[in-house]
């Protein structure tokens, strides 16, 4: 593949992974139903483990850049059980993420209609809570978004950039403005985590922030196609650090301007009604184009690291060769793309059976959060374990390559441990609901396990060299430090 990356590119790739403005304008209403007026003590103190784990992902990436990342970090240096995993889970969370996107892009699309007046078609009543409406609408933006992906990086991250620029210029303005316009009284409690109601609702909502969070690692996905590998740990660190400023700036805007019933009562139409709590039309309408370019956006940049993902894997012959395939022209991994893009449209439609958008980002965030804490705790501890020489040779190079990961990953598996031993407490049956706390924890139970199917599969049949590779050691510690 092409070295045609810079850290630019990164920051924009990262930036458009994490999607700061779907985030706010879908996640904050729904935490603060968890939280309660704590948005921005939640959205801080997420932050912490997961910048830990970023540094770990900055070092690794700098000693063995790797389309598979964390996939073929962990695998080399702890496990390859462990490594395959790792990248399993990352994918089929991605792919998850896809589907219910969709959904979300189409929601938005269909808000917007309504905005301009449109809100019947053809005899149907245009509805952008129902599923099935924003499904059908959100998979023709998949499609079109896979084609720009197809075509490379380089043109992706060119045409984000630009939908980034205007996101946040809009998220800049109408948050400042929030800020002083809100009636309702500011207070630093809103910043104090241990004024968190409960346990739960710590565990529930750091789990969901940290989701808000996910995605920076998309930038280590293109690895191989950026010129420095320095420039892709830059790239990272830039937008996980904008992102935060924009939750926090965000979040206490919100809170100045919405008391807690709306804020959590309007979930997944947060943005659209806090910008029409402070606008009239046609202002009121650009943080709701600002949420449907941000979709578009993440759409985009979430099927480019997991056709990455999914081509390491086939290189090192743990998933079919099909996945290794690069288009002649632009070198990118197409068929892989365009098998991800399918695969997403065939579970967006298995996500029907959730009837309302709203739920459906609910039961999606849980499951992905916990998963995503795994594979961010396990790639912590393979840089805690690949730079423990550290501890000996450079102590204060040690307390970032070492213990701040180790500490990021402690925390981590504790929240999505304890979330996930509430989901399997909270109900005493299964049934097809969002609210079902063993439909929640069958969804990342499932991805796990298949993980593990798929790994038999690989190692007893595919017979792949990747599970004879042996553990890697900590003799690149010096290269660290040189790198640093």
């Amino acid at each position: 593949m092409h070295k045609s990356l810079g850290v630019v590119d990164g920051v924009v790739l990262a930036a458009s992974s994490t999607a700061a403005t779907s985030s706010i304008g879908i996640g904050l209403g729904l935490i603060a139903g968890i939280v309660g007026l704590h948005l921005p003590a939640i959205m801080l103190i997420s932050f912490l483990p997961v910048v830990a784990i970023a540094g770990a992902y900055g070092r690794l990436n700098r000693v063995e850049p790797n389309a598979g990342n964390s996939y073929t970090w962990v695998g080399r240096t702890l496990n390859p059980w462990l490594g395959f995993l790792t990248g399993w889970v990352n994918v089929v969370g991605t792919i998850v993420f896809l589907a219910y996107t969709v959904a979300v892009t189409g929601s938005a699309l269909l808000q917007l209609a309504g905005q301009a007046g449109l809100h019947h078609l053809a005899g149907l009543t245009l509805d952008p809570d129902t599923t099935w409406q924003a499904t059908v609408l959100g998979m023709v933006v998949l499609i079109a978004a896979t084609l720009v992906a197809v075509k490379g990086v380089a043109l992706a991250t060119r045409l984000q950039k630009y939908l980034l620029i205007f996101e946040y210029a809009v998220l800049l303005g109408f948050c400042g403005y929030g800020l002083f316009a809100g009636d309702q009284p500011f207070s630093l409690s809103w910043y104090d985590p241990f004024a968190i109601p409960s346990m739960g609702a710590l565990a529930q909502g750091m789990i969901q922030a940290v989701f808000c969070y996910w995605g920076f690692e998309a930038v280590f996905t293109v690895g191989e196609e950026v010129r420095d590998p320095k420039d892709a740990s830059r790239g990272g660190q830039i937008a996980l650090f904008t992102v935060l400023g924009l939750f926090l700036l965000a979040s206490t805007a919100f809170q100045r301007v919405l008391p807690l019933d709306e804020l959590a009562g309007n979930g997944a139409n947060g943005l659209t009604y806090f910008g029409e709590r402070l606008a009239h039309q046609p202002l009121a309408a650009l943080p709701l184009v600002a949420l449907t370019l941000s979709a578009v956006a993440s759409l985009q940049a979430n099927v480019i690291p997991s056709a990455r993902g999914m081509y390491a894997m086939g290189r090192d012959g743990t998933v079919g060769k099909v996945w290794t395939r690069l288009h002649p022209k632009y070198a990118t991994p197409v068929a892989g793309t365009v098998l991800l893009t399918a695969i997403a449209a065939a579970i967006s439609l298995v996500m029907l059976i959730i009837p309302t958008v709203t739920e459906l980002i609910n039961a999606a965030v849980n499951a992905i959060g916990i998963v995503v804490s795994l594979y961010y705790a396990l790639t912590a501890i393979a840089a805690a374990v690949r730079f423990r020489g550290l501890l000996r040779t450079a102590p204060l190079e040690a307390l970032r390559a070492v213990v701040a990961p180790l500490l990021g990953a402690a925390v981590l598996l504790s929240v999505g441990g304890y979330l996930a031993w509430t989901f399997f407490d909270s109900a005493d049956h299964f049934e097809l609901a969002a609210d079902n706390g063993w439909f929640q924890l069958l969804c990342p139970v499932l991805m796990i396990v298949s993980g593990l199917l798929v790994a038999a599969w690989a190692k007893y049949r595919r017979k792949s060299e990747y599970f004879r590779t042996g553990r890697g050691t900590d003799a690149e510690a010096a290269d660290l430090i040189t790198a640093s």
